[in-house]
């Protein structure tokens, strides 16, 4: 199976606006093309073939424009990959043929967004604590994970905090742990993060709710500022740092909570919730996307694989929270605010949160 190591890189001033260059081409040639591809569907022809899109935006278009020769040619043909692949999805998601959510045509690319390069093969190198990229040179690289086997690919991101990652995807070979012959259900909330079978309660940080006041301060001032200043360039970057230091809270979080339970547990259970639905409700959307929701199964689903446990999801319309784990009585729809009750028919008590996880953990 793939996997992706993720470093953080300390460019010098030189090869900052090396790479700004760099990402400043790749933005250009996807624009450019996307923006023909566009005009083309809208006069009903067919989209050019990658080859085809190669021939023009990147062999003639140097001919006209010297600055494109100055950066590396490979992230400008991965770029166009990137923007074929992307159209494929969009087509694949139409007809049906792509699961899960639909995906959106691609879009324009910003200078203000996150920017990215990938190069492949042979164009770089790496070295011990450093790695060469063509036209750019070497630069520093921070990290104590060594690459279990050579990289298919690195991807170069600066991310909207002006902070630079190196990123290489690499096969690994996925890892059986010993068995503990123990399943665990959970049943996720706003309250508390995660209600286990067992009665185990674990809190979330809430990285989004603790730093709103600061977030709106910051964003009061940006909106103060006069476009295009420099003083509004400086705001942005506070208001950047500060979403990228909410979000490294939260993936921290939901990482060492997922490797723990799957450390821990044979057989993970989970409730499959609909959280593009859910953030809908204008009173809850900002916690539940303050928790993480989503990332969590994802992060959960895909170390069950890698350590080879089982990891499965019952329906959400199960009635998890209506019937008592103890006897099977479906005691009926309950409100948000009952935490605690009482089965009618054996007289278990039961905390509505355990009693729903230990629900899920059966398959309810």
């Amino acid at each position: 199976m793939k996997a992706r190591y993720k470093y953080r890189i300390y460019p010098n001033h030189v090869q900052i606006k090396k790479f700004n260059q760099l990402f400043g081409c790749c933005r250009y040639v996807w624009n450019q093309s996307l923006a023909h591809c566009n005009q083309l569907y809208t006069n009903g022809v067919k989209r050019p073939s990658y080859v085809e899109e190669t021939k023009q935006f990147i062999t003639q278009a140097k001919r006209e424009l010297l600055w494109l020769k100055e950066v590396a040619s490979t992230p400008l043909q991965q770029s166009l990959k990137d923007l074929d692949q992307a159209y494929k999805n969009f087509f694949n998601s139409c007809k049906g043929k792509r699961k899960g959510i639909k995906v959106k045509p691609p879009r324009f690319k910003s200078r203000k967004s996150k920017q990215t390069a990938r190069f492949v093969g042979a164009n770089y190198k790496i070295g011990q604590d450093k790695i060469y990229l063509p036209k750019v040179g070497k630069i520093k690289i921070v990290g104590k994970r060594k690459l279990p086997s050579q990289p298919t690919s690195m991807t170069i991101v600066k991310d909207s905090a002006n902070r630079y990652y190196a990123s290489f995807v690499v096969e690994i070979n996925p890892e059986s742990l010993p068995k503990t012959d123990n399943s665990i259900g959970i049943d996720l909330g706003i309250s508390t993060f995660a209600t286990l079978s067992n009665g185990e309660k674990i809190l979330a940080p809430k990285p989004l709710k603790k730093n709103l006041k600061k977030l709106a301060k910051f964003q009061r001032k940006f909106a103060k500022s006069e476009p295009g200043s420099k003083r509004r360039e400086r705001r942005r970057l506070k208001i950047a740092r500060l979403h990228a230091k909410i979000k490294d809270i939260r993936t921290d979080f939901l990482h060492k909570l997922s490797t723990n339970l799957v450390k821990k547990y044979d057989t993970i259970v989970l409730e499959d919730l609909k959280v593009s639905g859910m953030v809908k409700n204008r009173k809850l959307s900002k916690a539940i996307s303050d928790l993480g929701w989503r990332q969590f199964r994802t992060l959960t689903e895909t170390k069950c694989e890698k350590y080879g446990r089982e990891f499965r999801v019952i329906n959400r319309w199960e009635p998890t929270s209506q019937k008592c784990s103890y006897c099977g009585l479906r005691g009926g729809k309950k409100e948000l605010n009952v935490r605690e009750w009482t089965c009618l028919n054996c007289g278990q008590f039961h905390d509505r949160d355990v009693n729903a996880a230990i629900n899920i953990r059966m398959g309810c």
